[in-house]
């Protein structure tokens, strides 16, 4: 079998889509596109598609990860624009590799998202960014499915920056907020924010619960959170590489067009 990992997008409305929704519309799109894929043993046989930390329902993403597995030699370039086309607007495949190397989904250490603030002071996030840097750590609570969980959002956070919305910036790229609820004038805080994968897993909600808890940051209207990049952390600098960089070294990259790697 040969090995493709794939990154794709989560842009504008179809951020709302739900893990298992992105599923059925990629196995769509994979039977549209007449992708030979590698099917499961047993009763029930799945095509052999692996996910990677999938982003919450709700969040946009540039940086979404999956792997198929496929039984006859397609060229990335080639198969990614036919999956890209099969798929709505709003869920893009953007980037194709072929899997030459293991464990991929232990360097996905990191994620690198950006929340936008719609009525909140620049100045006000920053001093709330700044305190909750400062703590030693900074408990919240979450409802999971094994019941409420109390963890320290502080230990998972390796960098965050807060600052004002540039004229023209938005959590997402401009074409992707056609269709969303457009804020009313007033002031914008733009957060980014580097949080490390563990376990229990931090998100950027449980980030917002702590900064209520340490600076009382509250903002009026629902954040609008976008996933830059996941990958490699660099803890030198708090930032985040590209897990598919040990593939891309060995085999052509696919790029969509229009598209940034």
């Amino acid at each position: 079998m040969q090995r493709i990992r794939l990154r794709y997008t989560k842009r504008g409305r179809l951020r709302f889509t739900s893990h298992r929704d992105f599923q059925r519309a990629f196995e769509r799109a994979l039977r549209r596109a007449a992708v030979p894929m590698a099917y499961s043993a047993g009763f029930t046989p799945h095509p052999k598609v692996s996910y990677a930390n999938a982003a919450p329902t709700g969040t946009a993403s540039e940086a979404e990860y999956l792997e198929i597995a496929v039984t006859e030699y397609r060229d990335p370039a080639v198969l990614l624009k036919l999956l890209d086309e099969s798929m709505p607007d709003g869920l893009d495949i953007v980037d194709a590799v072929e899997a030459r190397t293991s464990g991929f989904a232990e360097r996905l250490e990191a994620s690198h998202w950006e929340l936008r603030l719609d009525g909140v002071e620049p100045q006000e996030a920053e001093r709330a960014a700044a305190a909750f840097l400062a703590a030693d750590s900074v408990e919240v609570q979450r409802q999971t499915k094994k019941g409420l969980r109390t963890f320290d959002a502080r230990a998972a956070v390796a960098r965050l920056e807060a600052g004002p919305a540039r004229q023209g910036e938005s959590a997402e790229p401009a074409p992707a907020r056609v269709g969303h609820d457009r804020p009313g004038p007033g002031p914008c805080a733009i957060l980014r924010l580097v949080v490390r994968h563990l376990t229990p897993a931090v998100r950027p909600d449980d980030v917002l619960s702590g900064l209520r808890a340490t600076a009382d940051l509250a903002p009026p209207v629902p954040v609008a959170v976008t996933r830059l990049a996941q990958g490699p952390l660099d803890e030198e600098t708090g930032t985040v590489t590209d897990p598919l960089a040990p593939d891309r070294d060995a085999t052509p990259v696919a790029t969509a067009p229009g598209s940034t790697a």
